[in-house]
């Protein structure tokens, strides 16, 4: 039997973090990846605020198994001061949540640019990302993202191995890839090794829209059954974006995958689990 531990960003059923964490109770899902809450980026809250959400979590049981925040979801030509501030901020917060990852990108490239003109900078930048989080016992994990440096796997693993940090590893997001046209079980071969957390959220190569588990062009199944192979132990999580939220539009820029107009809630994220559940079952 695998050894998958389910989370999900929460924020998809509601902006409201009570609804939330009440939403994962009736789910049986006792681990969140936050992102948003009270109509803002978990990166906005203050330390006092973020100390209050995670009493109301205690209360109701549910564990923080990574802050999703939007490190690196700024274009690479804008300053980089700022980002790196808001960064050490995250960090303070990871540390309240009792979280050990945090979920990061690798700066949007211009339209009309080669992403490998930009290299040396996203090394730079990340490198000062791995500089300031030294000895917080925290893991930073880039995902793979459309319209980003790293939205390739190749590009991924140059990252990854040129940090040459053991607190540096990927999140495996199969949906983000198929909306760049690589083959999800090549990029997972190649980068397996450094693949310590997993977003669950589908797509199909035809038309790009996003899907439950299973039902698009992902392999989900078949990289689980991997990952399950190799003894992996660590986290899932749903990141079902079949209908839209608060806080999506900010999230995706100009970059917006093709997600369903209808509004998500409870019910498109139980379709998002039962998906899941499934595939889970048979792996």
């Amino acid at each position: 039997m695998n050894k998958f531990k389910l989370s999900g960003f929460a924020d998809e059923i509601d902006a409201s973090l009570e609804v939330q964490l009440k939403g994962f109770n009736q789910l049986g899902i006792s681990h969140m990846e936050v992102r948003g809450f009270g109509g803002r980026n978990v990166s906005e809250h203050t330390a006092a605020e973020v100390r209050e959400a995670k009493k109301m979590m205690d209360e109701h049981g549910i564990k923080v198994s990574s802050v999703g925040s939007p490190i690196g979801k700024i274009k690479i030509t804008d300053p980089f001061a700022p980002e790196l501030d808001k960064f050490k901020h995250i960090l303070e917060l990871t540390h309240i949540f009792e979280a050990s990852n945090i979920r990061m990108f690798s700066f949007f490239m211009p339209e009309d640019g080669n992403n490998d003109d930009y290299r040396d900078e996203v090394v730079h930048r990340w490198g000062q990302y791995v500089d300031a989080a030294r000895g917080a016992g925290v893991m930073l994990l880039h995902e793979n993202e459309k319209g980003i440096y790293g939205d390739t796997a190749a590009r991924c693993l140059d990252l990854i191995k040129t940090l040459d940090c053991p607190y540096a590893r990927l999140v495996f997001d199969p949906a983000n890839f198929v909306q760049c046209d690589e083959d999800t079980l090549a990029a997972f071969e190649l980068l397996g090794e450094y693949v310590t957390y997993v977003h669950i959220k589908d797509s199909r190569l035809s038309d790009k829209e996003i899907v439950p588990a299973g039902q698009g062009d992902g392999n989900i199944e078949e990289i689980l059954g991997r990952l399950a192979a190799r003894g992996y132990d660590g986290f899932v999580s749903l990141e079902p974006h079949l209908g839209s939220f608060v806080g999506l539009a900010a999230l995706e820029g100009d970059h917006r995958s093709v997600v369903s107009e209808k509004k998500s809630g409870l019910d498109t994220f139980k379709i998002a689990a039962d998906a899941l559940r499934e595939i889970l079952a048979r792996v």
